[in-house]
């Protein structure tokens, strides 16, 4: 009897170990309100009394992508458009949490950033060492690209 009540509770103790066991580091799911910009067109500022005629002007369309979950971390990208080509790309989030992910994050995001200003397009090279957030960033940036009708 006293085996059998040992190996019960060995047992319960077990599988209450394994359903808690954290299998990433990124932490929780974070909610929209924890820093998240919402995916689409950001609305641009309001123009002042001396800005150019607005035939002279070239269109600049700033968009949002979604935010993808990697196993790592959220990652999402913001894109400005201006005359029909990307001229400004950045990262709104990434993995953060440990000096792992920002030390990847500090080579890969500018490499990533450069990657994209010169393709004109989420069709670039994922990073060495940053497979997982280059996809995240090119999915994310593609959903704002699609978001800005460009392409």
């Amino acid at each position: 009897m006293r085996r059998l009540t040992l190996w019960i509770v060995s047992t319960v103790a077990a599988v209450v170990l394994l359903l808690s066991y954290r299998t990433s580091l990124g932490g929780p799911a974070p909610s929209a309100a924890a820093g998240a910009a919402a995916p689409g067109i950001v609305p641009a500022p309001a123009p002042s009394g001396g800005s150019a005629p607005p035939a002279r002007r070239a269109r600049t369309v700033t968009a949002n992508g979604t935010v993808a979950r990697t196993r790592w971390g959220p990652v999402q990208v913001q894109v400005t458009i201006t005359g029909g080509r990307i001229t400004e790309v950045r990262a709104l989030r990434h993995p953060t949490g440990n000096d792992r992910d920002d030390e990847i994050n500090g080579y890969a995001l500018p490499r990533l950033r450069a990657e994209v200003l010169q393709a004109q397009s989420a069709h670039i090279d994922a990073v060495s060492g940053a497979t997982v957030t280059s996809g995240g960033y090119a999915e994310s940036l593609q959903a704002a690209l699609d978001a800005a009708h460009f392409g």
